[in-house]
């Protein structure tokens, strides 16, 4: 997965993408996790905001796994960090156990110098290898989501059993910490139930489940937008139309 720069010419938006990807082996009992990939999205920008004011952070159980914070200097360098989720779920010996629910604390941070609206998209899906899986039920990886309807709002009307789509009620300040969107997660045991008898020729048996072999993906997406005409910016872009009242933001 590699890393892009996108510049758009007609917005007033100013947006930092955050994704961190991990795969993990379902009845294998090992995790495997890939590399987070960051892309920005430059875009026209009003005079008010430098490119060095911007900064977002991913934190996973208190810590901060993956990010990308603009320096202060003007040629557009930046520091990141590439981290994985899930990376530390399972002991080094440990076998990933059907219906447990793992601790997996995810959170934002504004780590820019500038206040901030934030989104956060969650995808899950169960994959071969590279192929996505789309007959295979994502619901039942549960990533238990927390804080929903006050602190982080759900866009029902963008969301599916794949993609789940949170926008934070209030403005990030500069250095805040959202409170946590997820604290657990968790594979639903009703996968060993979804079996088939295969008989051959010879007359055995063998019983053949349905997600053997298959890996499960969580993906995050984090984006952040300047508070400064906000409505526009979100508008601009993420599509959606929401309202600010004083600091509070609402989906129309």
């Amino acid at each position: 997965m590699k890393e892009k720069l996108s510049k758009l010419s007609r917005s007033t938006a100013f947006t930092v993408l955050l994704f961190a990807l991990a795969a993990c082996l379902l009845l294998g009992g090992t995790v495997g996790s890939t590399r987070a990939a960051l892309t920005y999205y430059s875009e026209t920008y009003t005079s008010r905001v430098q490119m060095h004011d911007i900064g977002v952070s991913l934190l996973e159980n208190g810590s901060r796994i993956s990010w990308r914070d603009y320096g202060s200097r003007a040629d557009g360098t930046w520091s990141e960090n590439t981290g994985v989720l899930l990376g530390n779920m399972l002991g080094e010996s440990e076998k990933l156990q059907l219906g447990h629910g793992y601790t997996e604390e995810l959170a934002v941070r504004n780590s820019g110098t500038i206040d901030q609206y934030v989104r956060v998209i969650i995808y899950k899906y169960w994959a071969d290898g590279d192929e996505k899986l789309r007959d295979m039920d994502p619901e039942l990886i549960d990533l238990h989501l927390v804080n929903t309807g006050d602190e982080w709002i759900v866009d029902r009307e963008a969301s599916t059993p794949e993609r789940t789509v949170l926008y934070y009620h209030t403005i990030l300040r500069s250095g805040e910490t959202s409170v946590p969107f997820s604290d657990t997660l968790s594979i639903d045991k009703s996968i060993e139930r979804k079996s088939e008898t295969v008989t051959a020729k010879d007359g055995s048996a063998t019983t053949v489940y349905e997600y053997d072999g298959c890996e499960f993906q969580v993906e995050v997406e984090v984006d952040a937008v300047q508070i400064h005409n906000a409505e526009d910016a979100i508008w601009s872009a993420w599509g959606r139309q929401v309202t600010i009242n004083g600091d509070r933001l609402s989906l129309n």
